[in-house]
């Protein structure tokens, strides 16, 4: 069993900036990916950054350019946001899941960030 702790969320002024960390408990296993994922209220959930465990990083492209996901070895995956938007505002999930059939599919609870003057 894998859980998922996201903090770092908060307020902050347009073009501000904000570090959301998400530490993993337990191990995880073979190929996988974590994942930003956001929801503002009355839109569906997307993903905004990923890490896969191969190295590849991909980014939506609303903030590429601005958003950095960086994972170390202790499958912490932080986020970075820079050049922050009022239409950043969201709840931002951290996600884990596998590429190799096993099914596994873990969330963090979420944490909100306002951008906002």
């Amino acid at each position: 069993q894998v859980q998922l702790a996201e903090s770092g969320g908060g307020l902050v002024q347009p073009g501000g900036s904000l570090r959301l960390s998400c530490a993993a408990s337990g191990t995880i296993f073979g190929r996988n990916v974590m994942s930003w994922h956001r929801q503002a209220p009355g839109k569906q959930r997307e993903v905004v950054a990923s890490a896969f465990s191969g190295g590849v990083k991909t980014y939506a492209d609303s903030v590429k350019g601005r958003f950095t996901i960086s994972r170390d070895y202790e499958n912490t995956v932080d986020l970075q946001m820079n050049r922050l938007k009022p239409e950043d505002s969201a709840v931002y999930y951290c996600n884990v899941r596998d590429l190799t059939g096993k099914g596994y599919d873990y969330w963090g609870q979420g944490t909100q960030v306002t951008v906002s003057s």
